[in-house]
């Protein structure tokens, strides 16, 4: 079924990306653009989502990007580089 028609962005997709470590609307809309034209398809995307079910959500609270898994390097150590 589709949830993005502007998109063609199936649950599926969106499920896969969520199981990818997207765990809100905006970081869908970065892996496939859902929800980035009309809009219509936000809330349907965030009941998709859930509340609270983020399965990277630790990840996030110690900085670590939930799309690539790599570690999130603070600003004052970039900018020392």
């Amino acid at each position: 079924m589709y949830v993005c028609s502007c998109f063609g962005v199936t649950e599926r997709q969106v499920k896969e990306h969520a199981d990818a470590g997207a765990c809100t609307p905006r970081q869908i809309a970065s892996a496939c653009k859902a929800g980035t034209d009309c809009g219509s398809c936000v809330r349907r995307i965030q009941a998709i989502l859930g509340r609270g079910n983020c399965p990277r959500r630790e990840l996030l609270d110690q900085g670590v990007p939930a799309l690539t898994g790599e570690p999130a390097v603070p600003e004052e150590l970039s900018e020392a580089a």
